[in-house]
């Protein structure tokens, strides 16, 4: 049997998707200790559903999915409005540093990804994929550069790519926490804050309360981006949509800092929530979950050996170049997070260690400010380089 939806029929399942999986969440804890997103959930639980019609041949789905693409566009250009040159300045010599180390290691992501796909004689974009795309990146990303993945021959490279981001987002909790300890025992580190009131990374004041004109803002920004978008793919290299959506954001932000035009971030926030939602359970409930069986044994290997190459890179390199102290163990374990899962992740391994050894100041500034930023501007780019590079 087939069942078809159009359109609003989508969009409205995708919701009730979305609802289903937040009420999951909300009653299992290890889903909200481990911050697995509620698309994640009610969208990966019924893509099950399809996977068992499609097994025993008992239903099928077909899904108007026109509004995918545009939400995930929407959501893009809203985290480019987290691109602040004014931000990224404070940071000074050491969230430089952290910019180079950080981008440095989406491109071993990726060199993992590939060498390993090529030992067991899979498609070497699967292993991107598996790569940055889904570690740094997280499911938005896995999910906006699966379709071109599978355009280029690397069948199945979205449920890949779901698949290890919510395997990263896991582990990106486990693993952090170990790698701090470590350090901190190994080298006798303490905090020299003695205050142990963190308080919050930054405050943003509100510009303007005018809804309305905040999605105005946003949708013109999209559109700019689009005119980017066509611009960078001129160069010949094969750049998705959204990379355009993202840098018009940045752009728009900065002159907002400039004080050109005015911006109200909270509202900003609220619509790329609401966009990366929907975006999520409509991609997340039409995956095609019967492609992993074929891709159980090299995906092990893959996640595996990033988990374990995070934290040698976390130990011997991030640590090192923070400046070896205590800030640089949470700085540290923070990395560990961001690289395998995302920002919520990276900032609840620090704030684990600072519960137990004392605040870190300059970690829990410099970290998750530093990391967003130059991840979602370079791995967009890198990833398109290894497209190129391996299509």
């Amino acid at each position: 049997m087939e069942i078809s939806l159009d359109l609003l029929q989508t969009v409205g399942l995708s919701i009730a998707v979305y609802m289903i999986g937040d009420y999951i969440k909300s009653k299992i804890g290890l889903l909200q200790k481990y911050f697995i997103p509620a698309p994640v959930i009610g969208g990966l639980l019924f893509s099950i559903i399809l996977f068992i019609g499609y097994q025993t041949e008992s239903f099928y789905v077909t899904m108007d999915i026109t509004l995918q693409d545009f939400f995930m566009n929407v959501f893009f250009t809203t985290v480019g409005f987290t691109i602040s040159a004014a931000i990224i300045k404070k940071s000074g010599k050491l969230g430089a540093i952290l910019a180079v180390v950080s981008v440095f290691f989406l491109i071993i992501q990726n060199l993992i990804g590939v060498g390993i796909s090529e030992l067991f004689g899979i498609h070497k974009l699967l292993g991107v994929a598996m790569g940055s795309t889904s570690m740094s990146g997280g499911v938005g990303s896995a999910m906006a550069f699966g379709p071109t993945f599978e355009s280029l021959g690397a069948e199945g490279a979205t449920t890949v790519g779901a698949a290890a981001a919510t395997f990263g987002l896991f582990m990106g909790s486990i693993v952090g926490g170990p790698v701090a300890k470590r350090l901190i025992d190994k080298y006798n580190l303490s905090s020299s804050v003695k205050n142990s009131n963190v308080g919050e990374l930054l405050k943003e004041k509100d510009t303007d309360s005018n809804l309305f004109r905040t999605v105005m803002l946003v949708i013109l920004t999209a559109a700019l981006g689009s005119i980017i978008s066509y611009v960078l793919n001129l160069t010949g290299l094969t750049f998705p949509y959204y990379v355009g959506c993202l840098f018009a954001g940045a752009i728009v932000r900065n002159l907002a800092d400039a004080g050109m035009i005015k911006i109200n971030i909270n509202e900003i926030d609220s619509i790329g929530n609401i966009s990366l939602n929907i975006f999520l359970s409509m991609a997340l409930m039409n995956l095609s979950i019967w492609t992993l069986l074929d891709l159980a044994g090299p995906m092990i290997v893959i996640l595996i050996t990033q988990t374990v190459v995070i934290m040698f890179y976390a130990y011997f390199v991030t640590f090192r170049t923070m400046g070896k102290n205590y800030d640089a163990a949470v700085m540290a374990a923070g990395h560990c997070g961001v690289a395998l899962g995302q920002t919520p992740n990276a900032i609840a391994n620090m704030s684990a260690i600072i519960d137990e050894h004392g605040t870190a100041p300059t970690a829990w500034f410099v970290l998750p400010i530093i990391t967003v930023v130059f991840i979602n501007i370079f791995n967009p780019i890198i990833i398109t380089i290894f497209i190129n590079l391996f299509s």
